[in-house]
């Protein structure tokens, strides 16, 4: 349940939109969003550990995936000082199977 309401706190912040090329202020801030998402395996991996058994299980490789997504996404938008329109593919959001 933790791990949940963190991965929904870092989806909105997610959506957040920036403009143009990272100020000293932004890229910090960025940078520590990319640490946090790095963080956010050890949680996982404890909530993996306590998985349940039903019929509607949590997929934990899709929510690892989207969290990549989001950590590439910022990554890039950190080393790229050109504003190219990309195509990135939606993440999944829901993860019940």
């Amino acid at each position: 349940m933790r791990a949940t309401l963190l991965v929904l706190g870092m989806l909105a912040i997610g959506s957040l939109p920036l403009k143009g090329t990272a100020g000293d202020g932004e890229r910090e801030a960025l940078a520590r969003l990319v640490h946090e998402l790095d963080a956010l395996e050890i949680l996982i991996r404890d909530a993996e550990a306590h998985d349940g058994t039903g019929w509607i299980r949590f997929q934990y490789g899709w929510l690892r995936d989207d969290l990549a997504r989001m950590r590439l996404g910022i990554v890039e938008y950190l080393r790229d000082d050109l504003d190219q329109p990309r195509t990135i593919p939606p993440l999944r959001g829901d993860y019940r199977r």
